[in-house]
């Protein structure tokens, strides 16, 4: 199944809380126009969904679909406390749609999801000019982990930190000739078990990944009608023009020329 339409998605955030519940805390039934998406943290409560009884507690993520029966009750000897965002999800269209996310996941809890929560708090709180703007912008982010984390099972939180260092030298320094003798040096690593560590937190070798990031950043080059293919090639670490066609061919599965052209029939239907 293809989730490329996650990337266009649109967000509204019309009410953000931190709940912390009371003994008397409940949701009255509704029919819900948004769509919420909410985090616990701690204890437990009792959420009545189309009709369904669940019980959610910590590091649960309900994602309660537009449209659905919604109401809830405490646990009175373990109050829950939860971050909770409630607004529209949409496509580029106005249109409502569905996230590919369960309605009840446990993804446990995770540090840098409650910090993004904790600036959104602040954010929403302090309500400064275009305050709205900036809340959308964490809530994405915060929505992005979770796809992360649940759709496409890799939870870049806990990669380790000397890959992730590795990572972010070679998204800045992809053009240059980089080899795993230098980024194991890097990492203060045998050659050998930093190849084995690389492929086993990011799931293809070095040499693999360093292509990857090199023939994305030549496709987008390419796309953008701002450069020639031999200017392609050299910003992504080809000195050979040639053999950058064939690499990227072999990647790509079509010439650089042909990602020219496209781009150009594009630009003319505009």
């Amino acid at each position: 199944m293809s989730y490329d339409f996650i990337n266009n998605i649109v967000v509204t955030v019309d009410y953000f809380n931190h709940r912390i519940c009371t003994d008397n805390w409940e949701i009255e039934e509704m029919v819900m126009d948004f769509v919420d998406i909410s985090y616990v943290i701690s204890g437990q409560a009792q959420y009545y969904i189309n009709g369904k009884k669940y019980i959610v507690s910590s590091g649960d993520l309900l994602c309660i679909p537009y449209g659905s029966i919604r109401s809830a009750t405490c646990s009175p000897n373990s109050l829950m406390e939860l971050y909770s965002v409630n607004g529209k999800i949409q496509n580029f269209n106005g249109d409502n749609i569905d996230l590919p996310l369960p309605l009840i996941y446990n993804i446990g809890l995770h540090k840098d999801i409650l910090n993004l929560y904790s600036d959104l708090k602040t954010v929403w709180t302090l309500k400064d000019p275009a305050y709205i703007l900036k809340a959308r912008g964490l809530y994405l982010m915060i929505l992005q982990r979770y796809f992360q984390i649940i759709i496409f099972q890799k939870d870049t939180s806990i990669m380790d930190t000397r890959i992730k260092k590795v990572l972010h030298y070679m998204s800045h320094h992809y053009n240059e000739p980089l080899t795993v003798e230098m980024m194991a040096d890097m990492s203060n690593l045998s050659n050998m078990y930093f190849g084995s560590l690389f492929k086993k937190e990011t799931g293809m070798s070095f040499r693999n990944f360093l292509t990857l990031i090199r023939m994305n950043r030549a496709e987008e080059m390419l796309y953008s009608g701002e450069y020639k293919i031999h200017e392609v090639a050299e910003s992504c670490g080809f000195s050979d023009v040639f053999y950058f066609s064939k690499i990227f061919k072999k990647n790509r599965g079509f010439a650089p020329s042909e990602a020219v052209k496209r781009q150009q029939i594009k630009n003319n239907q505009y």
